[in-house]
């Protein structure tokens, strides 16, 4: 990606933001306060534009690597103290319409159940097709948007087309890069994603967001088991209702493991074994450095040709 990436991006409208600002950013249509400014406000409308152009910049760095991401017309509007009111900036004398950073052009696709869903996979996307780009990587980089674009020919549903991505995704990194490349990759990308709170266990940290972003239903947990050098060996995880679908005996991993080395750097997975149990999905992260990597991205599942 050349120019801010989409970290860089972020850290700069956060700058912007201050806790008790009376100005924030939606979307004029559709009344969505999209992301990386959802939650933020601004002290003054001068600010909020900056940070507007600033929100357009990143979902159109987005929209790069997934054409489904979302169009928004953004406004700036002001909450008073007596109610919230959408500011339209017009000028007083010249009657200008809202500062419009896009024409009006699809509405949001997600449905709000799947709102978080979809955003959570195109920050993964964004953060792996940086890392990808980044590192030259290019020919995978084109082979996921290939298959991607095939897959567009024939899926209607745009909640189910972002899921697919990050299934084509898991899929050509796994075909395409060693289990050390892939590693790599993964540790990189978590970098790029925002930064995880220091309270509580990571893994539960981890499972708790993934749970919370529609990733996965449900999910339970050993304790870690402990190697002979005295250090965390591995873990499993048994997953209920997990987004992503299985592929030719494989199941993408590559949210979940990702979602592992942002919060858990310091020992992020060195290898994934999965079994089908019941309908659900358990997953065995090997945490001890053996030095054979595998599964990363896409793991085999156990039983299955």
């Amino acid at each position: 990606m050349v120019g801010p990436t989409l970290i860089d991006i972020r850290e700069h409208i956060e700058a912007l933001a201050t806790e008790d600002g009376q100005y924030y950013l939606r979307c004029g249509r559709m009344g969505d306060r999209p992301v990386p400014a959802a939650g933020t406000r601004f002290p003054d409308r001068v600010t909020a534009r900056a940070a507007a152009r600033a929100t357009e910049q990143y979902r159109s760095a987005l929209q790069r690597y997934d054409p489904q991401v979302p169009f928004y017309d953004l406004i700036v509007c002001e909450e008073t103290a007596q109610e919230t009111t959408v500011a339209h900036e017009r000028n007083s004398e010249t009657g200008s319409p809202p500062d419009r950073l896009s024409e009006p052009d699809l509405t949001d696709s997600a449905t709000p159940e799947r709102h978080d869903l979809v955003e959570f996979c195109h920050r993964v996307a964004g953060a792996v097709f940086e890392t990808l780009s980044e590192a030259g990587y290019d020919s995978v980089e084109g082979a996921v948007m290939d298959t991607y674009f095939e897959l567009a020919e024939t899926v209607g549903d745009p909640d189910e087309l972002c899921l697919c991505l990050l299934e084509s995704m898991a899929s050509e990194l796994d075909e395409r890069l060693f289990p050390a490349d892939q590693a790599e990759v993964l540790a990189d990308a978590a970098t790029r994603l925002e930064s995880p709170s220091e309270d509580g266990d990571s893994l539960e940290r981890s499972l708790t967001a993934l749970q919370q972003r529609g990733v996965i239903e449900s999910y339970t947990r050993s304790p870690y088991s402990v190697d002979l050098d005295g250090g965390s060996g591995a873990v499993v995880v048994q997953i209920s209702g997990y987004a992503l679908s299985a592929q030719d005996g494989r199941l993408p991993v590559l949210p979940l493991t990702l979602e592992l080395c942002r919060h858990h750097a310091e020992q992020s997975p060195q290898s994934v074994q999965v079994t089908a149990v019941d309908g659900d999905w358990q997953l065995t992260f090997g945490l001890a450095d053996t030095g054979e990597q595998n599964g990363l991205v896409s793991a085999p599942i156990e039983g299955e040709v």
